[in-house]
């Protein structure tokens, strides 16, 4: 009972936004990425090694799943996990000084194994934002595993970011020990999307 109610405030801390597992995924719809490719990373020998994982591509085809379905194995596995949307993150970065609950976010991000970086890119960010973002990752940098998912290519982080030197350094840092995957196709909700009125 005890691993139980630890594994349930590790699932709590994490924060993820809904569940998903690599069951649950559609590798017949998705075939940029492989079932076999995702079983060996639930085994988890890369988070030992403090690897990276990227997941890029347009919005809809699967890449938060993957990047939650691998938390939660690494959760089931003892391991403390941090899920956090770019948006978000920049905030709780911006304000820490004068919130305690940002704070407290960063210091559970900071302890975590693995932290999921979603959506980084969605949004442009600001030359101070970028300074802030990066000294994150310089600080994860060879001590934790990061996933992070954006739906930019590595061509435009420059743009985004605001600054070219700035998103080499990054990407020169995040790139060092990572699997990256390029994931095409259509978006899933689009196909899938449920409809209201019925033909």
């Amino acid at each position: 009972i005890r691993t139980d109610k630890a594994r349930e405030k590790r699932l709590k801390d994490a924060g993820f936004p809904y569940m998903a597992t690599i069951d649950e995924f559609d590798f017949g719809f998705q075939t940029s990425v492989s079932r076999r490719q995702m079983q060996q990373l639930t085994e988890l020998s890369w988070l030992e090694g403090a690897y990276n994982i990227m997941f890029l591509g347009p919005p809809g085809v699967g890449k938060t799943h993957l990047s939650i379905s691998l938390g939660l194995a690494a959760i089931d596995a003892g391991y403390n996990v941090f899920f956090a949307p770019m948006e978000q993150l920049i905030l709780w970065l911006k304000t820490e000084a004068i919130s305690s609950r940002s704070k407290k976010q960063l210091l559970r991000l900071y302890k975590a194994n693995l932290v999921i970086l979603d959506e980084v890119g969605f949004q442009p960010i600001s030359r101070q934002e970028a300074n802030m973002f990066f000294g994150l990752i310089n600080r994860l940098y060879q001590q934790t595993s990061i996933i992070l998912t954006s739906n930019h290519g590595f061509e435009d982080w420059g743009e985004f970011v605001g600054d070219p030197v700035i998103a080499s350094a990054m990407l020169d840092r995040l790139m060092h020990k990572c699997e990256l995957f390029n994931l095409t196709g259509d978006s899933y909700r689009l196909k899938h999307r449920e409809r209201i009125l019925q033909d």
